[in-house]
């Protein structure tokens, strides 16, 4: 049976890691690449700043080739479309006919990512898309995928939080409100160990800082949240 040549998006938390994992059981798609956007600024993933040099050793460490795609610290829509579409022009021309995100339950997010894609002749795959996210967090336990928390919403959380890596009693000492699996952006994570990786990837925790952000101005012209906030973040060494 011929399958179909997919790219992932791979974010380098949880739910790209389990839904990875499900893509990888679907004997339809056949995942030759995995892209992650950076920060050039601070030379970290987007959104959860982690290091550049975890992101090289867990990539290495599930053994797909990976391509960056870097952008600057508040990227307008503009750049943020255009760095995508060089990228997305490029796996076209390699033959990639399907990509794959962790997205679960963002219906916004899901009908951009589709129109944008859909544009290039690339259809998209959500492995995990409306699945009960609690269950989905029991599971990825379940299978043996370890994971901490590298960033958080200081709505939610203090400082304390960061660092802590997921179990099984993670669920219940929740704020009210908070998604199991952080979907709102509540919180990110770094996966470190699991089924489908070669080898665990060793860290230390390091510094955890503050830092707040400034709202765009309209909510058109940034790929980041449209309020004011605060995130905490627990600085993980290779």
């Amino acid at each position: 049976m011929k399958t179909l040549k997919t790219y992932f998006n791979w974010s380098s938390g949880k739910d790209s890691a389990l839904a990875l994992h499900y893509l990888l059981q679907d004997e339809r798609f056949t995942v030759n690449e995995l892209i992650t956007t950076v920060n050039s600024h601070y030379n970290r993933v987007s959104m959860h700043g982690l290091r550049k040099e975890l992101l090289t050793a867990q990539t290495k460490a599930i053994g797909i080739p990976a391509s960056l795609i870097e952008l600057p610290e508040m990227p307008s829509m503009a750049v943020y479309e255009q760095e995508m579409l060089k990228i997305t022009s490029r796996l076209k021309k390699e033959g990639y006919t399907h990509t794959a995100f962790g997205d679960i339950f963002l219906e916004d997010l899901r009908t951009y990512r589709e129109q944008q894609l859909e544009k290039q002749g690339i259809k998209s795959v959500f492995p995990l898309w409306k699945k009960n996210t609690k269950t989905l967090l029991n599971d990825f336990l379940d299978l043996g995928f370890k994971t901490i928390v590298v960033c958080a919403n200081s709505k939610y959380f203090n400082e304390d939080f960061v660092g802590t890596v997921i179990d099984k009693n993670f669920i219940e000492n929740l704020p009210e409100g908070v998604d199991p699996c952080g979907e709102n952006g509540e919180f990110h994570t770094f996966c470190f160990d699991g089924p489908i990786f070669k080898n665990p990837i060793t860290f230390t925790i390091g510094e955890k800082v503050y830092r707040e952000y400034k709202a765009p101005k309209t909510n058109d012209d940034s790929v980041c949240a449209a309020d004011n906030y605060g995130v905490w973040y627990c600085d993980l060494i290779p």
